[in-house]
């Protein structure tokens, strides 16, 4: 074996410092053992191993400590500012004469418009004009007073013609106590400037608005002269046709004290008679054009859906009178496409067959083919659809059989005493 040809180098030997802590842990097998990856557990000595074996941050570390020992009982003092309104309020104001302001935040103006559309749609429930007064008087800032109407007749567009009365309504009441003419007219400037974007959910707004500015002005909420200005370059097309139709309302012969009327007379207020004449115009209209969207819109329009048995009973009454076929067949789509679209609930179209299940006694007296008819039409309907229920079905009344006379008796008759006995 060959001896290395270089000098022999000696490995130097690294010291390995142990921490003081190691000898007093004890060895395995012995009580003070302690295993090597928890010996350092809670400890409070560092464990870089370098330092003197003393607790971290001076005893004020670890776990549930909240600081050295006595350091509770140190205080720190502040330095008093003497500029500082605080210290001694009622000498710095005597001093310096300050005055103290309440300060009240102002809402914006899509806030005040939020809460306008909800105390609106609020007032189409209760229909109280005083207590919108009230709301309005804790809302409303003197600035904004023109989102009063520009607010209420925009929600109103977008709903029936008895909320549309009711708003000019409230309109004509709170002329005077919470708005003024200006308010007003100012309002209504704003809804022609955004007509357009209206006309997106509400296409005939133009004449809707012209409908509000007329009745505004028969109110003595706004100035006539308002009306008569169709010619405004600041107005589109579509705000100047607003003003061309108050005008043309304004015009007429009949006077202002028909502008009351119109919005019409919505709902239960009509009479029954009234109410009943329409629904019989619009059978004969729906017949003649078979038109159901048109049909739809009347009967939502009528506002009356606790009176919609009669339109039922008024229906059947004139398809047993018709006697065609056609006729069974158009009324039996239209009482189908109303309960599909919910427009008449069944318990009104159950009402309304069984008042003709009753008057059926004096309806084969001017239509003796009544029940026949009557009997096929059911059993349309009952294929058309599931909007009769089986008990309505059940009852559908009959016409006895007439008797003759060899039944029962043989064909004999029967004498008859008149003999009296005195």
């Amino acid at each position: 074996m060959k001896k290395p040809a270089g000098p022999l180098t000696k490995r130097v030997r690294k010291l390995s410092r142990s921490n003081s802590k190691d000898g007093v842990l004890g060895v395995a097998g012995t009580p003070n053992f302690v295993a090597p990856h928890r010996k350092w557990k809670n400890s409070r000595r560092s464990r870089n191993g370098y330092g003197r074996g003393l607790p971290k941050k001076g005893g004020a570390g670890g776990k549930g400590v909240w600081g050295k020992p006595g350091s509770e009982e140190v205080y720190y003092e502040l330095d008093e500012d003497p500029n500082d309104p605080n210290l001694h309020i009622d000498a710095y104001n005597s001093s310096h004469n300050v005055e103290l302001k309440e300060i009240v935040p102002q809402p914006t103006e899509a806030e005040v418009a939020k809460k306008l559309e909800t105390i609106i749609l609020e007032y189409f429930e209760h229909g109280d004009t005083r207590e919108v007064a009230d709301a309005l008087d804790e809302l409303l800032p003197p600035g904004l007073k023109p989102l009063v109407t520009k607010t209420f007749v925009s929600v109103a567009l977008e709903h029936k013609q008895s909320q549309r009365e009711l708003t000019s309504v409230l309109m004509s009441d709170l002329y005077g106590r919470i708005v003024t003419r200006e308010d007003i007219c100012a309002g209504f400037d704003l809804l022609l400037a955004n007509l357009a974007d209206i006309m997106l959910d509400t296409p005939d707004a133009p004449h809707l608005l012209g409908n509000f500015i007329a009745r505004a002005v028969a109110d003595d909420c706004i100035p006539p002269k308002y009306a008569y200005q169709s010619e405004r370059e600041d107005l589109d097309r579509h705000g100047q046709a607003a003003l061309v139709r108050a005008t043309t309302l304004l015009s007429m012969h009949d006077g202002w004290g028909q502008l009351d009327n119109v919005w019409g007379v919505g709902g239960a207020l009509r009479p029954v008679q009234t109410i009943t004449q329409q629904m019989s115009y619009l059978l004969q209209e729906y017949l003649l054009s078979r038109d159901l969207s048109e049909a739809q819109r009347s009967i939502k329009e009528l506002e009356v859906p606790h009176f919609h048995h009669e339109l039922i009973y008024e229906a059947i009454i004139m398809t047993l009178e018709a006697f065609n076929e056609s006729t069974e067949v158009a009324i039996c789509e239209l009482f189908r496409t109303l309960d599909s679209t919910c427009i008449v609930t069944p318990e009104q179209m159950e009402q309304g067959f069984r008042r003709v299940y009753e008057d059926m006694t004096d309806i084969v007296l001017d239509i003796p083919l009544a029940y026949s008819i009557l009997d096929r039409f059911i059993q349309r309907c009952q294929r058309a659809g599931s909007f009769m229920s089986e008990a309505l079905i059940k009852d559908i009344p009959t016409r006895g059989r007439k008797r003759f006379v060899s039944e029962g008796d043989g064909g004999l008759i029967k004498q008859v005493n008149f003999q009296r006995d005195f």
